[in-house]
């Protein structure tokens, strides 16, 4: 009897690590580890696109006017809790995808097997797949950059833009071609480090090659740094993807991916958003980190025709975590065609 247990315990062991590692090289978070979490209680909804589980969120009427919101790294949907509700009680369908690599989507081990295009062909076949037309899109920290290519790749799916801590990063000419080895090189230079060292350099180069080095990224002082988190179950929502290091390789490599569409965003500027006719939103906060000593918000404004741009006070780099309802509030202002202006925390 005692063995037949034992046995048991084994074989239900052995089950649930093979159900994590859905084929060689490709991990699956184990349905737990999201149950419970924090302020988030959604239905999980699952489209395979390149042979891979991606999830995303798909709340409030069917007929209501999709709302795009695209998270960045390391985060996933759950960034954007705080905000479906008053979106969808406005009326708006929201549409919450888990790009490759985070929350619920599948997630490949090697780090080879992500890339920016990769990202930017996944999260289109799922606008696709979905028909989201007259859509507002949402991007922040990279969902600002791999979504404003899905906008360009259908930009007749979108009527809206909003963006937030973002950029879209480009060169041509030579440095459209060195940009991209230049910073593999600096990569390398910098080495592997700790988070605290990281922060001691405190530039956006070490930030890449931490990452990108990182044995076990950390997750969760990420997230109470960047998203200034002092509530241990609202970390926990963000670390509830990432059971171990093996599914972080998606997280690691993201920042490192930034200059490798240099040329092709350059592109992307000249022909989509210099030309671009509808509304365009530039809601930066003036207390990001990431975005802080750069021109980001300046060239939304500048080169976009029309663009509208406010200043969120008093807020870091994870916008929706400090202030999401109040964002949502924004952003259904400026869909509807209402005044807007920015707001101190």
């Amino acid at each position: 009897m005692r063995a037949a247990l034992i046995l048991c315990v084994i074989l239900g062991f052995q089950s649930h690590a093979f159900a994590e590692e859905i084929r060689p090289g490709v991990m699956r978070t184990p349905d737990e580890r999201f149950e419970n979490l924090q302020d988030f209680n959604f239905k999980p909804n699952y489209l395979v696109i390149d042979n891979l589980r991606v999830h995303y969120l798909d709340e409030g009427p069917k007929d209501g006017k999709p709302i795009l919101l695209l998270h960045g790294q390391p985060s996933w949907g759950y960034l954007f809790r705080n905000m479906i509700e008053p979106l969808t009680k406005a009326g708006y369908r929201v549409i919450v995808p888990d790009m490759v690599g985070f929350g619920r989507s599948d997630k490949p081990v090697n780090m080879e097997d992500y890339s920016y295009l990769s990202h930017v062909n996944i999260m289109s076949a799922l606008v696709d797949r979905l028909n989201l037309n007259d859509a507002v899109f949402f991007g922040q920290d990279w969902g600002g950059l791999v979504g404003l290519r899905v906008v360009a790749n259908s930009p007749d799916r979108f009527s809206h833009i909003v963006v937030s801590n973002t950029a879209l990063v480009a060169a041509d000419g030579l440095q459209g071609y060195i940009g991209y080895p230049l910073l593999k090189l600096a990569v390398w230079w910098e080495g592997a480090m700790t988070f605290e060292e990281m922060r001691e350099r405190a530039n956006f180069r070490s930030w890449i090659a931490y990452a990108y080095h990182a044995e076990d990224l950390a997750v969760d002082k990420l997230m109470r740094t960047l998203g200034k988190i002092e509530d241990p179950k609202i970390v926990e929502g963000y670390t509830a993807p990432f059971p171990s290091p093996a599914y972080k390789a998606g997280a690691r490599v993201f920042p490192y991916l930034i200059p490798s569409q240099l040329r092709e965003n350059a592109e992307i500027w000249k022909t989509v958003y210099e030309k671009w006719d509808k509304p365009f939103l530039v809601a930066f906060t003036d207390e990001d980190p990431a975005s802080s000593g750069t021109d980001a918000a300046d060239q939304f404004e500048k080169r976009v025709p029309g663009a509208t741009r406010v200043v969120i006070k008093g807020v870091g780099h994870f916008v929706q975590e400090e202030v999401g309802p109040r964002l949502a509030l924004l952003m259904d202002d400026f869909i509807s065609g209402r005044p807007v202006s920015g707001f101190a925390k």
